[in-house]
């Protein structure tokens, strides 16, 4: 038989493995120096990153307890001196540095050319806030610079199927890091410049390490933003990465997909504004309607006043009102004056001859005058004589 031994697992073999770094007494407590990158702050507490240098890197933790205890936050790109054991995590087969304490060692180099470039470009005014301008607000075509095969793309296009699906999209593959990444970056953007459809240009790749996010802190990189003729908004990494290209484009989005939802209106919103606003025209047309007619009501009432048939009509109401007036006032001093006539006729009756007559008296009158006789001594024989009674009157003569 070829061999002799039984085979190990891969579970003997890394528990052999791990057990022999941590039985070395110098992995037990060591120092390594190195540059931060891969930062990682899951929502655990722990934190995850990656110790390297020019010739290697190596997998570095430190849990929560020891995290916590820090006053110094790590950043990507900070040269730190790390402090704890090495052992094997199992479930990878990975030697990993589990890190009790850290201490800043510098800055790494490529935070300090980030810094030296950053000032430089800044001094030029490529990143003034006065030169940055406005996207439209309705964009037909949009251009993207990124990478064809990675995840930035994919949710570019699922939030604009979301959002509005009807704007076009004009890619212009590049690689998002590495050698070649900067050159394609500038091409690209500068193509989608030359084709003259593009309303606005999206730069954009998911998240990295301050070296992954490199190509977009190359000069050239940023020197084409600012160069270009169409508004550039960049989605480069998470919320928490910044980069050149950041400073120098017209907007910074804090993430591809949020960047799209800078870009382009909700369609559904929109169709919402304009269902209210269709609304809110038609009340308004309601309400010119409901004012104008109220209007008219009020002209036909004001020309029903100044109409002659209207005149006429409260004319003849005034009329009858007088002639009942009238017929009212003329009842009263017909009653009145028949009061007054009753009181003379009272008054006349008491003083009435015929009155006295009654009593047995009489008038006499001469015949040849009607003078009344007052005295014998008005009277001659012979006078013809007329007796009045108060049934009658009859003829008489002096015969002494």
């Amino acid at each position: 038989m070829l061999f002799t031994n039984e085979p190990w697992s891969v579970s003997s073999l890394t528990a052999h493995v791990k057990a022999l770094l941590e039985d070395d007494a110098d992995l037990a407590d060591i120092r390594v120096s190195g540059e931060i990158g891969n930062v990682s702050r899951p929502a655990s507490g722990h934190l995850y990153f990656t110790l390297k240098d020019a010739g290697a890197q190596v997998k570095c933790v430190m849990w929560k307890s020891a995290a916590i205890r820090m006053r110094y936050s790590p950043r990507s790109g900070d040269a730190v001196i790390a402090r704890g054991h090495v052992s094997v995590y199992e479930r990878d087969g990975a030697y990993q540095l589990y890190v009790d304490s850290i201490v800043q060692d510098g800055t790494g180099d490529l935070f300090a050319e980030f810094e030296r470039l950053k000032q430089a470009l800044d001094g030029e005014g490529l990143f003034a806030q006065e030169r940055k301008r406005p996207l439209p607000p309705f964009p037909r075509v949009l251009g993207v610079v990124t990478s064809p095969t990675g995840a930035a793309f994919q949710d570019i296009l699922n939030v604009l199927g979301r959002r509005c699906a009807m704007v076009q999209v004009i890619l212009a593959p590049a690689l998002v890091q590495g050698d070649g990444a900067p050159e394609q970056i500038v091409r690209g953007i500068q193509a989608l410049n030359d084709c003259g459809e593009c309303d606005v240009i999206l730069v954009a790749r998911g998240g990295g390490s301050l070296e992954e996010l490199w190509a977009f802190n190359d000069e050239r990189v940023v020197r084409a933003v600012v160069a270009s003729r169409v508004p550039v908004v960049s989605g480069v990494g998470h919320e928490i990465d910044f980069t050149l290209t950041d400073f120098a484009a017209d907007v910074r989005a804090p993430t591809p997909s949020a960047a799209v939802e800078m870009i382009t209106p909700d369609v559904e919103e929109l169709r919402q504004n304009l269902d209210a606003l269709s609304a809110r025209l038609g009340q308004c047309v309601l309400d010119q309607i409901d004012a104008a007619r109220a209007q008219l009501e009020s002209l036909r009432r004001a020309l029903r006043m100044v109409s002659p048939l209207n005149q006429i009509l409260r004319a003849r109401d005034r009329v009858g009102e007088w002639q009942m007036r009238m017929d009212t006032a003329l009842l009263a001093r017909l009653d009145l004056q028949r009061e007054q006539v009753r009181g003379l006729h009272g008054r006349l009756e008491a003083m009435s001859p015929l009155a006295t007559l009654s009593r047995g008296y009489a008038i006499v009158r001469r015949k040849q005058d009607g003078a009344v006789v007052r005295s014998v001594n008005d009277v001659r024989g012979g006078d013809g004589l007329i007796i009045r009674v108060p049934d009658g009157e009859f003829d008489a003569r002096v015969t002494t």
